[in-house]
């Protein structure tokens, strides 16, 4: 429900509302259904079940565990090199997008069926909760250096009732920015409606409907024509993302059956977060760009991402009762429009902040929990199987979405476990095992991984350090050492930081414990 006026030089506004319903406080959303708590437990279950096995089989075969766990290890340094080629291709598409004049493009490739130019509304929804006011005034003054943001861009601040600065804040936002504008329309998300899960996805569905009632209702905008790009509070949008995006939203004949993405760079902070953690963000980073650059993979949307709003409320917005909002929402609509929607990369990276501390411990325990509510995304396998039954497409494109979704949570999870335990656990008990077969075929076979994930990582690193921001400071030698360091315990941190938060969280879904949402602190 909206909380206040917004005025914008055409004289729109966004009346006040009071009165807000009254609704039970509640800390978890009510329990899954027996099939769905089934379906949820999946990847739970395949964690346990390949663990004992594993060390059952390290007493009684451990040839066969190593041989398993080396295949599985080939296959993902087969991966990490598949993933490094679509990296250079990305970064060399990157250079292209970036030196495209997109309203010149639009002029190119308009049809008769096109959108004019300047028809295109763009609604920026920000939802955010408790921020930094340094933070979202940053956000904001990126998206008013955009050439559309007079005429054309609508700014939705998504703010939660539980943040007592809320009202405080969108009113400072608003007179600080509503000239730059054509709009801002700030909605407030009431606190513990029962059902939902506190989180990103709650606003957003929220905030996206009061909007989409807004542009209809009281500014005569048809929502066919209109945008929709949802991002986290510290995206920093490329400054052509808008008019790349405008471009192809106005000459697609398929503008509502596509979500764009564009690739993630941890750079807002990226000189603030501790060296020996900068390996772990450019690895993920890196994987973001691959999965966009390489045709042989089924791309998914990562925190900020941009659809129609007319494709929104055809499927009926997001779902308030979910935690992973940008993956959930991608099969929402791929299922909703037949598994015909399509993945459209924009190569125009965004910047976004990494978890910080104090210190290093500290620095840990946040990226833990970041990793922890991240890996509740593995609910999404059996929210695809639902939506298989429930609503059947072809196949082949339900199965493309589903192995998608599976392949990471599964390989982060019982795939972690096979390779790693059942790698190290057989040598632990058989000391002789090593030097016996140290030539033996499964053994060549994890060192050559070992070598080619190494060769990767330290290629994912100098690639995020090309593209970073200027440092700030000079660097120095304890700089340096810690970030020599953490490719010395490299191994050490995907355990700690990736492996125990996706083991965790899958098999809380296991046991039906609920997640409480936290955010993570970036600054």
């Amino acid at each position: 429900m909206t909380f206040g006026s917004s005025g914008n030089r055409r004289g729109l506004a966004l009346g006040v509302k009071r009165g807000f319903k009254r609704t039970t406080r509640v800390d978890a959303p009510p329990p899954a259904a027996p099939g769905e708590r089934i379906l949820d437990g999946i990847p739970g279950f395949l964690v346990w079940v390949s663990l004992i096995l594993v060390s059952v089989g390290a007493v009684y075969a451990p040839i066969p565990v190593v041989t398993v766990g080396a295949l599985i290890g080939a296959y993902m340094a087969v991966r990490m090199l598949m993933a490094a080629t679509a990296n250079l291709m990305g970064l060399r598409r990157i250079r292209q997008w970036e030196r495209t004049d997109w309203r010149a493009e639009y002029e190119r490739r308009k049809t008769a069926h096109s959108l004019a130019w300047e028809q295109v509304r763009h609604v920026i929804i920000i939802p955010n909760y408790k921020e930094e006011l340094s933070v979202l005034r940053g956000t904001l003054t990126r998206l008013a250096a955009s050439p559309l943001a007079r005429n054309q861009i609508i700014v939705a601040l998504a703010m939660e009732a539980g943040d007592p600065n809320a009202a405080s804040t969108a009113a400072t936002l608003r007179a600080e920015f509503e000239n730059q504008f054509l709009s801002i329309l700030p909605t407030l998300h009431p606190k513990g409606i029962a059902g939902e899960v506190a989180g990103k996805s709650s606003n957003v569905a929220w905030s996206a409907r009061h909007v989409a009632k807004t542009l209809v209702d009281e500014m005569g905008i048809s929502l066919d024509q209109t945008v929709v790009t949802v991002g986290d509070a510290d995206s920093i949008l490329h400054v052509h993302y808008l008019e790349c995006l405008n471009c192809l939203f106005a000459v697609s004949p398929k503008r509502h059956m596509a979500i764009w993405q564009a690739p993630i760079r941890y750079n807002g902070n990226v000189w603030d977060v501790h060296p020996s953690l900068a390996i772990v963000q450019a690895y993920s980073a890196a994987w973001e760009l691959a999965y966009m650059s390489g045709s042989w993979w089924q791309a998914l949307p990562m925190s900020t991402y941009s659809l129609g709003m007319r494709l929104a409320a055809d499927v009926g917005f997001w779902d308030a009762n979910v935690i992973a909002e940008d993956w959930h929402m991608f099969i929402k609509c791929y299922f909703g429009r037949q598994g015909l929607l399509e993945f459209a990369p924009i190569y125009l990276p965004f910047s976004a902040c990494s978890v910080t501390g104090d210190t290093f411990l500290e620095s840990c325990r946040n990226r833990y929990t970041q990793t922890l509510r991240h890996a509740w995304g593995a609910k999404e396998i059996g929210y695809t199987i639902k939506r298989m039954v429930e609503k059947p497409i072809p196949l082949h494109r339900a199965l493309r979405v589903l192995l998608r979704v599976s392949h990471d949570n599964l390989m982060a999870g019982a795939g972690w476990v096979i390779m790693t335990v059942g790698t190290q656990l057989p040598l632990v008990l058989n000391p002789k095992l090593f030097s016996e077969r140290f030539f033996a075929p499964e053994f060549l076979l994890i060192q050559m991984s070992l070598l080619m994930v190494i060769t990767v990582g330290i290629l994912f690193y100098l690639i995020d350090l090309k593209m970073r921001p200027p440092r700030p400071r000079a660097v120095t030698l304890v700089d340096i050492g810690m970030t020599l360091s953490s490719f010395v315990i490299l191994g050490f941190l995907v355990l700690i930081l990736v492996a125990l938060p996706v083991i965790e969280a899958q098999t809380r879904l296991m046991l039906g414990v609920p997640l409480e949402y936290k955010v993570a602190r970036k600054v």
